[in-house]
């Protein structure tokens, strides 16, 4: 009996560290998605007109935007075109649905 409990015991181990590596191997390969620039070409709603500076969500968050093709009402959809700092500029989205 103390043999198959080793055997089980030894079984349940090498299943737990194979799927650890997997998914060490899993992480490391993912491309890293972070930073300001990964914003860019991204869509955002304008919480606060854009006249041309105003406020955008983005993912959950509010950035200060300025548009760069006039004015852009609440509501509306803008594409993030650069990030300088922390502000984004933006131009209004097409009505095709680009």
């Amino acid at each position: 009996m103390d043999a198959w409990l080793i055997v089980i015991i030894a079984i349940i181990v090498a299943a737990l560290i194979v799927f650890v590596v997997q998914r060490v191997v899993l992480a490391h390969r993912r491309r890293v998605s972070a930073g300001l620039e990964e914003l860019v070409g991204r869509t955002a709603e304008v919480d606060i007109a854009l006249e041309p500076k105003g406020v955008v969500f983005v993912e959950g968050e509010r950035w200060t935007a300025i548009s760069e093709g006039g004015r852009v009402a609440r509501g509306e959809e803008v594409i993030i075109t650069r990030v300088e700092g922390l502000k984004l500029y933006v131009t209004k989205k097409e009505k095709g649905g680009k």
